[in-house]
């Protein structure tokens, strides 16, 4: 399914939705603007009409009074992924039409909004994009500005995840600032670490240090236990801060290793801290007092693993979680 063909599904999807408002961004001028990074992956796939990129907005207001909280979801839409420039080779493309599987959790998350109408606003964001191999594809050694402003060198084109939502969170960032009670998410088939991590039937929750002081990971986790949808904690650490800042002038990230994460010590903790620091959420830590920002990172690649039959986890704890005050 490519992403015309996922814009032409949500679409269908929430027609007969009103409380679900839909906005799609396709226009390859406004993504450049607005989303360089999203913008710098979908550059290949974007000379063919069928291929090009979108980000697609839904947006819930409860209309039972003021909202509780406020959610702001981020899913990885990644329609096929080639590696890009550094292209998957031995077989390891095989089944990357499942590297959408975040975007599809984050759609049926608000479908599930749209049936239970709870207090909480939703705003969830689906980053569709190919990440294709051509002559315009983005390459190694490029810099890359962020929305957030931060200069990010490219050091491997098969972290197009990271890019893709990073610009994408960013914009649901300065919508958090100034909702109620707000907690922001990144929901990822994103690492291969995360499948030699914890193995088959579990994603991994990482919180920042705001999220963290909530307790958010500890209190899904438990909830993914009674629901059948487990959950292993993971923590974001300064050494995984430390290696994504760029010792180069004229540079402050880089974008990742540039071996495999699942060669790397802490290969699904790293994509975390970059978030986080290319989203400028770094900005709302603990030490921002009262402008922090919960934020959490869900890895759920094994979910997403060829040819097993997805099993959209972790729809079911999100939504006992998350979503609880409609439920019960």
């Amino acid at each position: 399914m490519a992403p015309p063909k996922v814009e032409e599904y949500i679409i269908e999807t929430f027609k007969n939705t009103p409380s679900i408002k839909i906005n799609i961004i396709k226009d390859p001028k406004i993504l450049d603007k607005e989303y360089p990074l999203f913008s710098a992956v979908n550059r290949a796939a974007s000379v063919i009409d069928r291929h090009e990129g979108r980000v697609i907005f839904l947006e819930y207001e409860p209309t039972s009074g003021p909202p509780t909280s406020s959610l702001f979801l981020v899913g990885k839409g990644v329609t096929y992924d080639t590696g890009g420039a550094d292209i998957k080779t031995g077989g390891n493309m095989a089944g990357m039409a499942r590297d959408k599987c975040g975007a599809a959790v984050v759609a049926g998350f608000m479908k599930a909004v749209a049936m239970l109408q709870p207090k909480s606003r939703v705003v969830c964001a689906l980053a569709v994009v190919r990440n294709s191999c051509g002559e315009n594809a983005y390459v190694s050694d490029e810099v890359v500005v962020s929305r957030a402003g931060k200069r990010i060198r490219v050091t491997n084109t098969d972290a197009e995840g990271r890019f893709a939502m990073a610009d994408v969170l960013a914009h649901m960032a300065e919508k958090a600032k100034d909702a109620v009670n707000p907690h922001l998410f990144t929901i990822a088939t994103l690492t291969g670490h995360a499948c030699l991590s914890v193995g088959e039937g579990y994603s991994i929750v990482m919180d920042n240090g705001p999220a963290r002081v909530a307790s958010n990971a500890v209190h899904l986790s438990e909830t993914g236990e009674e629901m059948g949808d487990p959950f292993e904690i993971s923590r974001i650490r300064r050494e995984d801060f430390r290696f994504h800042k760029s010792k180069c002038e004229g540079e402050d990230l880089i974008q990742s290793g540039m071996k495999s994460t699942g060669t790397n010590s802490r290969g699904h903790q790293g994509p975390g801290a970059f978030l986080i620091c290319a989203s400028g959420l770094d900005k709302y830590g603990l030490d921002n007092g009262n402008k922090s920002l919960k934020y959490s990172h869900f890895d759920i690649a094994r979910q997403g693993r060829y040819p097993e039959e997805p099993t959209g986890r972790p729809v079911v704890a999100l939504v006992s979680h998350y979503l609880k005050d409609a439920l019960f």
